[in-house]
């Protein structure tokens, strides 16, 4: 039960005082203002001191009117004066507890029972940089930060119609996080929006520290390798994808937004690609679906053929893998997965150490693995340049990152212990897997299947702005036609 704010001003300091303990940072301020007794609160480094005696000396110092009680002081510093507020007062200690920590200051006054808020907010953060995950050579050099509020004001400077809505709400029993719900009310189907609340109301975590916690709570329950909800740090992009109509979720203490629904193709799509030629974003769209199938399949074809089927290798080439793999105690596929597992150990170390050791330890492993491992006869060169290949291909499209790694090492184990059946079927079964998923009531797999001729002037290939601006993709109408379609 909610414990409601008393007259006494004493009896509510004393209350949150109760509520948080001892803590060293939580200040509290008895002062008086026309003659009666008030009380500030506020926490030190979330709100600043400063402009909060700035703001209370200048009402001190100019009030001209008559104040005969509390309430008319409380009415008066409301209404009557410039001090920032928040729209809404403070009825209860739980609400007061969730002003503070946001960083305003709340402000007693002996003989009311409600409470005024006044924004102080302080807060030190990152500043707006450039994203390090989704480099782009042209366009904004913007990236999102942990201040919820900044990256609202990121969205809201890109997207000014009066269609753009952010609603708030928190979720985390322990901390309380604020996150916000942004989308085109014009352009999102009322029913995603419906699902979307519905699902973020009934999210059960003690702690939200990340916008990836909410993913299996927004998702579909089951195992899947895929997912149909993406991620960007860039505003631009956000931008772009809730004038598609879609819904991008933002979490305070995250710089990564959630986008859904998030189609199998848009894992290939780039802000550069729009910035381009049509023909040459079409050309490197390509080069990533290309990189795409070489990371997940090429060391399990290669197993595979080498130990099955090696007559289809050129004479050449065959005797060179027959005469490496003679010089190394293990059998090929192992020595795919050993080199495969160095190469991750490797990745691992290099993202988790401190930059300047981190390119040390990528010097060294290149040596090892290069060189060392090589001449010692523990890996064959033909082994750790498909390795190294299949590598560099997996982070040409890096959304999709993990589960490429999971599904190569699957391949690898496949083709060598299984052979081409082996291969045949964990492909169909992947295929499987990727249409099977259905993203927020849309399949995963659309516009390819099921086909939209209109969809498909961005998905393989890019044509020009001038086709692109007549008919612009959006869910809602993508989610019109299949109706359309299930109608006839």
């Amino acid at each position: 039960m909610e414990q409601i704010l008393s007259t006494s001003m004493l009896e509510n300091k004393l209350a949150l005082r109760e509520l948080f303990g001892q803590s060293v940072d939580f200040y509290t301020k008895d002062v008086q203002l026309a003659g009666f007794d008030c009380c500030i609160c506020m926490f030190e480094g979330l709100s600043s001191i400063e402009r909060l005696w700035i703001m209370m000396l200048d009402v001190a110092s100019h009030i001209q009117t008559p104040i005969n009680s509390p309430q008319q002081l409380y009415e008066y510093l409301l209404c009557q004066t410039a001090i920032p507020m928040e729209t809404k007062t403070v009825s209860c200690i739980s609400d007061a507890q969730i002003y503070l920590t946001a960083g305003t200051t709340v402000f007693f006054i002996d003989g009311v029972d409600r409470a005024l808020v006044i924004s102080t907010q302080s807060m030190q953060f990152r500043s707006v940089g450039e994203p390090s995950g989704e480099g782009n050579l042209r366009g904004s050099r913007e990236g999102f930060i942990e201040i919820l509020r900044m990256n609202i004001s990121l969205l809201r400077r890109l997207i000014r119609t009066d269609s753009l809505r952010i609603e708030t709400m928190t979720a985390g029993q322990r901390t309380q996080t604020e996150l916000a719900l942004c989308y085109d009310q014009k352009l999102c189907p009322p029913q995603l929006l419906r699902y979307t609340k519905a699902q973020l109301e009934q999210v059960d975590l003690p702690v939200l520290l990340d916008s990836g916690y909410l993913i299996p709570f927004l998702g579909r329950r089951g195992f899947r390798f895929f997912s149909g909800i993406g991620y960007t740090e860039r505003p631009d992009r956000a931008a772009a994808k809730i004038c598609e109509g879609k819904i991008v979720v933002l979490v305070n203490g995250s710089p990564f937004a959630l986008v859904f629904p998030w189609l199998f193709y848009e894992n290939f799509q780039s802000m550069d690609d729009y910035s381009s030629k049509a023909y040459f974003a079409s050309f490197i769209r390509l080069l990533k679906y290309a990189a795409f199938f070489i990371a997940i399949l090429f060391p399990g074809i290669f197993v595979c053929a080498a130990g099955y089927t090696p007559e289809i290798f050129p004479p050449e080439l065959l005797y060179k893998i027959a005469a490496a793999e003679k010089s190394t105690p293990l059998p090929l596929f192992l020595e795919m997965m050993l080199a495969n597992f160095l190469l991750e150990i490797i990745r691992e170390a290099g993202l988790r150490l401190p930059k300047p050791i981190g390119h040390s330890v990528s010097l060294v492993a290149a040596l090892i693995v290069g060189d060392a491992a090589t001449k010692a006869g523990l890996l064959g060169i033909p082994v750790v340049i498909v390795a190294a290949l299949t590598t560099i291909c997996t982070f040409v499209v890096p959304s999709v990152y993990e589960p490429v790694t999971v599904l190569r090492m699957l391949f690898i184990l496949a083709g060598g212990l299984l052979g081409p059946a082996g291969m045949i079927v964990l492909f169909f079964w992947m295929l499987l897997d990727i249409c099977g998923l259905n993203s927020f009531g849309i399949p995963y797999t659309t516009p390819i299947s099921p086909f939209q001729s209109n969809a498909w002037r961005d998905v393989l290939l890019r044509m020009g702005w001038r086709t692109l601006s007549k008919k612009p993709f959006s869910i809602e109408k993508f989610e019109q036609e299949r109706g359309d379609d299930n109608a006839t």
